[in-house]
């Protein structure tokens, strides 16, 4: 009986978790005159942005008014691929639980692939969301960028000063160093070389 409460405590805190985080990205976004929310999308470096939900048509308009050409969606909740076809936005639909569970490097290695093919395009921007944009989306924007020869350190403080309502959840920043051990030294890319493709 007291396994069970312990259990049923630990997922209550989880989801309040998950709820504050969201209303803290809520809040995170610009008020426009008349009240209505802008589309929740930061600028980490001059190509790559992180964000929240883009959920309709109006947003990926407001997505694509700003530049971006490919979005990788992180969340489980809805996949943007149609949404993104009228804006000839290209998708890659990646979705993990916001669970605060290890993820396996498949999810991290995908996402790179996927988001150094399009930073390796002239012109491309990038947009890697989540719900949110507290916990995935920062948690593989820091795979890339980690992938892009900046260490984990200056990365997480990069995009945690350009985007302050990020959590980086422990669990999920192990998961990250995780795939980085596993991965081999070729498929990072060089220093000068990494930061001009995310620049």
């Amino acid at each position: 009986m007291k396994a069970s409460r312990s259990l049923a405590s630990h997922a209550f805190a989880k989801r309040r978790l998950v709820r504050s985080s969201y209303f803290r990205a809520v809040r995170w976004q610009a008020q426009l005159p008349d009240g209505a929310l802008a589309m929740d999308l930061t600028w980490i470096t001059g190509r790559i942005a992180v964000g929240g939900g883009i959920w309709n048509a109006d947003n990926m308009a407001a997505v694509a008014r700003a530049g971006v050409t490919h979005i990788l969606d992180m969340q489980v909740e809805f996949d943007d691929t149609q949404l993104a076809v009228p804006c000839n936005i290209v998708v890659l639909w990646n979705p993990v639980d916001d669970d605060f569970q290890p993820k396996p490097p498949e999810v991290f290695q995908r996402g790179v692939d996927f988001a150094l093919d399009a930073l390796d395009q002239d012109g491309t921007k990038l947009f890697v969301h989540c719900a949110a944009g507290v916990h995935r989306a920062p948690m593989m924007a820091l795979a890339l960028l980690c992938s892009l020869s900046w260490s984990l350190e200056e990365a997480q403080r990069l995009i945690e000063a350009k985007r302050p309502v990020v959590d980086f959840a422990d669990v999920y920043v192990e998961s990250v160093k995780r795939f980085l051990a596993q991965k081999p030294e070729a498929g990072i890319r060089t220093s000068a070389a990494g930061r001009r493709l995310a620049h």
